[in-house]
């Protein structure tokens, strides 16, 4: 793997141990998918930032790092709103070990925008290169951007942040991005909400695996691009999907629509995703919700009362950006965090059946809080919470 002179000076440790240990990690990386060069990044997006998630020797690791980040980068949710823990149910133990775990990492330099979806507060252009961990951000900045990050892992996305660069392998390359397998529905039309799109995902990563997959016949806009995607990156691997005259890549004149296979999904299996059983509590924003979504919420509760727990959750610029709606949104008695979600939170634990809206938390919630997960729209989340 050739490193230009400056990379064999960290290499050899001229730059101190930290940055010494991230070339390793990324040379490292680099062998084992074949790369031949690093290349520079424009940003950077790191996982592993809840306690719930990385614990007591992930903390420590941390604490022992001595660098700062060469490019803009954030973190992934952590486990509680930062300012709002005590209000969540969020024990003070773990709000203590969380605050180190923040602090940590803003010794490094990283930005405490602690989000899934870093698009939606700093610009990010088609065809730069990242090194995005979440798997939601990542399927999101290939697909519907059209920029160019591999799925990284949570130390690998560090190292790329302090270095400034990353492998160039997998998804970098244009040759690695054209679809392997079609995707169609009989039913296209019958597409209609979020949760529709994200229950599609749902049932397209399990046939997809870590496949791409070229969607026709449908017509989403971004919002359920999103719900898509996320959906197909928690039940497959997916990190890159094409819709046919829609995402950047399927329109250019040079895209390639020839695949190997194409499979054609029923709406009635994206119809059995849904459900009728009873829950706790319901969460929404998994992946954090858009100006648009908050701006849709907040129309669905007006005059309203939830009965059950509510937790809404999005990024703090976004969240600053959007006042009156957030108000109006916990005008109801909904709660609109910042920081969190549903999936990487203790304060959800407690809860035995949480109604989500997204097919990546109905993948992700009974495993990581132990409980039944039911997936509506966002007007049948509201109807289930004012009921």
């Amino acid at each position: 793997m050739y490193l230009e002179p400056e990379e064999e000076k960290m290499q050899n440790g001229e730059y101190g141990e930290t940055m010494q240990q991230m070339l390793e990690i990324l040379v490292g990386l680099g062998k084992v998918f074949g790369a031949e060069k690093l290349i520079p990044i424009a940003s950077a997006q790191v996982s592993g930032a809840s306690y719930k998630t990385i614990g007591k020797w992930g903390l420590e690791w941390l604490q022992g790092l001595d660098a700062h980040v060469a490019v803009p980068t954030v973190l992934n949710p952590i486990g509680m709103a930062r300012d709002r823990w005590k209000e969540m149910g969020v024990p003070e133990v773990f709000a203590q070990q969380q605050e180190a775990v923040v602090a940590a990492y803003g010794r490094l330099g990283i930005k405490l925008e602690c989000t899934c979806t870093p698009y939606y507060i700093s610009q990010t252009q088609y065809g730069e290169h990242l090194a995005w961990a979440e798997s939601s951000a990542v399927v999101y900045a290939n697909s519907v951007i059209g920029a160019r990050t591999n799925r990284e892992g949570g130390p690998g996305a560090l190292a790329a942040a302090i270095v400034g660069k990353t492998p160039y392998y997998g998804l970098h390359l244009f040759k690695n991005r054209l679809p392997n397998i079609g995707i169609t529905v009989d039913d296209p039309a019958a597409l209609k909400d979020a949760a529709e799109y994200g229950a599609l995902g749902y049932v397209a990563g399990k046939i997809v695996g870590n496949r791409i997959p070229l969607f026709s016949g449908i017509r989403p806009p971004r919002d359920h691009l999103k719900a898509l995607g996320a959906a197909m990156a928690a039940t497959g691997a997916v990190a890159l999907f094409h819709v046919d005259r829609i995402t950047p890549e399927a329109r250019l004149p040079t895209f390639k629509r020839d695949v190997p296979e194409t499979v054609e999904i029923r709406m009635d299996e994206v119809r059995e995703v849904f459900s009728s059983i009873e829950v706790d509590a319901i969460a929404v924003g998994c992946p954090h919700l858009s100006p648009a979504e908050l701006d849709t919420l907040a129309g669905l509760l007006a005059g309203k009362k939830v009965k059950k727990p509510f937790f809404v959750f999005a990024a703090q610029g976004v969240i600053a950006e959007n006042r009156d709606a957030v108000a109006a949104i916990e005008k109801s008695g909904a709660r609109v965090y910042a920081d969190t979600c549903v999936v990487v939170s203790p304060a959800l634990d407690r809860y035995d059946a949480i109604m989500v809206n997204s097919g990546k938390a109905l993948a992700y919630v009974p495993t990581m809080c132990g409980a039944v997960a039911r997936i509506g729209t966002m007007e049948e989340c509201v109807a289930v919470a004012t009921m």
